[in-house]
């Protein structure tokens, strides 16, 4: 995941200048962003607090090394399962053979 150049702090105090009434193309100049960035931040953080933001985070990281763990297993497994079927295959053949 690419790292933000805002800090999660500065980016619940974005929020939180918003909720208190600053527009969005006002934070957008002054804090240099884009108004989908503010958008997306709004969507995925509006309502939590740094805690939950911090759980929000550790919970994403974790999803993506057990996803990145799960393909490699599988992929693993796909090996194992060719490897077996071409010593079947090989078997069978010498069978015949013999």
């Amino acid at each position: 995941m690419r790292k933000s150049r805002y800090t999660d702090r500065q980016i619940l105090a974005i929020l939180k200048q918003n909720e208190n009434g600053v527009p969005v193309p006002e934070l957008c100049r002054e804090h240099g962003m884009s108004s989908a960035q503010f958008y997306k931040w709004r969507a995925k953080f509006g309502g939590m607090d740094a805690s939950m933001m911090k759980r929000l985070k550790e919970l994403e990281d974790e999803n993506k090394r057990l996803k990145k763990m799960y393909a490699e297993e599988r992929l693993k497994a796909e090996i194992r399962k060719e490897a077996l079927e071409g010593k079947l295959k090989s078997h069978l053949s010498a069978r015949k053979m013999g």
